[in-house]
């Protein structure tokens, strides 16, 4: 796994252009891992004589797996520990499998601070390929306010 540097991000440090990014290589054991803790076992993801029968010829990665990768640059990266979701749009463009190393970057398109809610643009590619395209709206947490001792 490859993290950038962590920072917390609050709202009043974001700046519409400001990007971060997390990658991950998938492995059968994330795969089967997924599988259990959601019960989604559907055999393109965890047969591979099922798998090889369809358009994919092999099992692939669960495309809420995949979007997960998206959730860790949110709650880890940018903006960080404390930011909420509230929205995510989901366009699954192609196959995520064993072994491939799958690029998540989020960048902020908007900001609306009456709500301190943020706009961002959200995609997973693997060998520079989109796989994943979506948007996301998050609640992010004010700077706290800074009291003076007496």
């Amino acid at each position: 796994m490859t993290l950038t540097t962590r920072q917390v991000y609050f709202f009043e440090d974001l700046e519409v252009g400001m990007e971060a990014s997390f990658s991950k290589t998938v492995s059968e054991a994330d795969i089967i891992a997924f599988a259990e803790v959601t019960g989604d076992r559907n055999p393109v993801h965890l047969d591979p004589a099922y798998a090889a029968k369809t358009i994919f010829k092999e099992p692939i990665a669960h495309g809420m797996l995949t979007a997960g990768y998206i959730s860790a640059v949110f709650g880890m990266e940018l903006p960080g520990p404390g930011a909420i979701y509230v929205s995510q749009t989901l366009n699954f463009r192609g196959p995520v499998k064993v072994g491939d190393r799958v690029v998540a970057k989020v960048r902020v398109m908007e900001l609306y601070p009456a709500k301190r809610r943020a706009r961002f643009e959200s995609t997973c590619s693997v060998g520079g390929k989109a796989v994943l395209e979506g948007e996301a709206v998050l609640m992010v947490p004010a700077r706290p306010a800074v009291t003076k001792a007496a």
